[in-house]
């Protein structure tokens, strides 16, 4: 048994596995990093006590095999299970379609492409019992089928066949009748057929040399014509405009039935021309009837049997184990509020003498009514009688909170902190100071109390939690501030820069004397000079204009 794959191409989407595994040792780097912040070890060793280690790289393995078992069935993972054997009696026929955009003229509706298909698939429908080929052809040829029985492929390669499926345009006919010749058993001299089908558009002059040599080789061809002889306008399949030449004049394409017509008589066929599809298949049909046929066992139809549907019940179970598999044993609460214990409100230890215990009720009324002034003003006078309260303080760093007094509030917590007497009551005080500190903007402040109340308690996932945030909030701040500094400097730059280069165009717009080497003397001689030329040259222009006193002056 041979396993093979069909689509073979899909198979470089198992690149998407290497780069799985990047994400996964990113993932794994960004963790580090996180623990790396915190920088004690032992709590590090506490905020990850609650996690299983292990389950990480569980839950990553396992979804690379799902994602790999996916991959591998899209492909179709088959066996060959045996081939159909087909006795029949028939030819082989090659049909070469033009595909050049020309084909695209709209003279022949919708399309001379879409009608030569339509003509194309209803004669294959005919030949049941003969073996079918399809060339498709333009500028360059390409097989796009080769000789097979199966006939429902036939027609679905043939659907296909589009201008864009050859790159250079042009209608070279003889590159696809050599494509055609090539399909054929070479050791037959007959049983061989080939129907072309083209408007002709390009004067090919091998093609009627081609023809004769494969006439010769006992291969019939038979010629269509599809267009008019008067020519259309070719649109653009896309744009839907008529297409031009380099010149910008408009390109009409014309049938040319002789070239078609000539290669058909080389090749010992017939040319049809177009005019209705049911005569032509009709003729086309009774023309390869009349050749000589063959007995022949086909074995083209190969069956085969698919996994994928295997792969893909595997790919399931592994993404469902993955599901059932938690990186952390307990469920973290994510709360940013105070610590739940303001339960505390509730309650008073009855070793407090009965004065204390009736003012902090008091006050846990009015706190409860939302009266926090009247609850804080309670909360005072209960720590005035007993400063070492430690829910009194509790209560009133609450309080404070509510009335946005944080400084105040943090005071408290500090004051309850040290009157409380379990790691439990001192984490939640910690923590309550530490929320405050974080909403009143102070981060660096409020990460150290998170850490004192998960040392002190450190199944305390609310403290755990919002260390995290606070850690995530202290970072972005740090991004920002280096972003405002380095906005700023390059705003100053720019500022000193404008600044300079205003300064020096002031300065370029001052007149700068020019140095002179000459002594005083010198100058004056030469400034004499100057004004005796002057003078001379004013007494020469005086006498003219009194010897010609009617002179008129030229302005251009």
């Amino acid at each position: 048994m041979t396993l093979a794959f069909q689509y073979k191409k899909l198979l470089w989407l198992l690149l998407l596995l290497p780069i799985l595994v990047c994400i996964y040792f990113y993932a794994k780097n960004k963790k580090a990093q996180v623990f790396k912040k915190i920088g004690d070890n032992s709590l590090v060793k506490e905020l990850t006590k609650s996690y299983n280690k292990k389950s990480f790289p569980k839950k990553f393995i396992l979804k690379f095999i799902a994602l790999a078992l996916l991959l591998f069935s899209i492909a179709n993972l088959r066996t060959k299970t045996g081939t159909q054997n087909v006795n029949r009696k028939g030819i082989d026929v090659m049909i070469a379609l033009d595909v050049s955009k020309s084909m695209l003229a709209e003279d022949v509706k919708p399309n001379r492409l879409e009608r030569a298909k339509n003509l194309l698939a209803k004669l294959i429908d005919k030949l049941d019992n003969d073996r079918i080929g399809i060339v498709v052809f333009a500028g360059k040829a390409y097989i796009q089928m080769p000789l097979t029985a199966d006939h429902s492929a036939a027609k679905m390669y043939l659907s296909a066949a589009t201008p864009q499926t050859i790159p250079t345009q042009g209608t070279v006919i003889s590159d696809a009748l050599n494509m055609c010749n090539t399909a054929f058993n070479n050791n037959e001299k007959k049983y061989k057929s080939v129907i072309l089908i083209s408007d002709g558009e390009d004067h090919d002059e091998n093609a009627l040399k081609i023809s004769e040599k494969m006439a010769n080789e006992g291969v019939v061809i038979n010629t269509i014509g599809i267009g008019s002889v008067e020519g259309s306008i070719i649109l653009d399949e896309f744009t839907k405009q008529e297409k031009k030449d380099n010149n910008g004049n408009t390109i009409i394409t014309k049938l040319n039935e002789k070239i078609l017509a000539d290669i058909a008589e080389k090749g010992n066929g017939n040319y049809l021309l177009f005019s209705n599809t049911n005569t032509v298949v009709t003729n086309l049909y009774n023309t390869l009837s009349s050749l000589d046929s063959k007995t022949v066992k086909d074995e083209s139809l190969v069956n085969y049997k698919s996994w994928f549907q295997y792969l893909l019940g595997l790919a399931f179970l592994f993404l469902l184990v993955e599901l059932f598999i938690s990186e952390i044993n307990k469920k973290a609460i994510q709360k940013t509020t105070l610590s739940a214990s303001v339960i505390l409100l509730f309650f008073c230890m009855p070793t407090f003498a009965q004065n204390v215990n009736g003012i902090i009720k008091k006050g846990n009324n009015a706190y409860l009514k939302n009266d926090f002034e009247t609850a804080i003003k309670n909360y005072n006078e209960a720590v005035q009688t007993n400063k070492d309260n430690s829910i009194a303080q509790f209560n009133l760093g609450n309080a404070l909170y509510k009335t946005d007094k944080k400084d105040e509030a943090v005071e408290a917590f500090e004051r309850a902190t040290l009157a409380v007497k379990t790691p439990s009551e001192k984490s939640n005080a910690q923590y309550n100071k530490a929320v405050v500190l974080q909403s009143n903007k102070k981060l660096d402040e409020s990460i150290v109390a998170y850490k004192e109340a998960l040392k002190n308690n450190p199944n305390n996932d609310d403290a755990r939690y919002n260390l995290q945030l606070a850690l995530k909030q202290q970072k972005q701040q740090e991004q920002n501030k280096k972003k405002e500094e380095k906005d700023n400097k390059k705003d100053k730059e720019q500022k000193d820069k404008k600044n300079d280069k205003k300064k020096n165009d002031e300065e370029d717009q001052q007149p700068k004397p020019n140095k002179s080497n000459i002594s005083q003397k010198d100058a004056e001689q030469e400034l004499e000079a100057l004004l005796q030329k002057e003078k001379d040259l004013q007494d020469k222009m005086h006498k003219a204009n009194i010897t010609n006193p009617n002179k008129q002056e030229k302005d251009w």
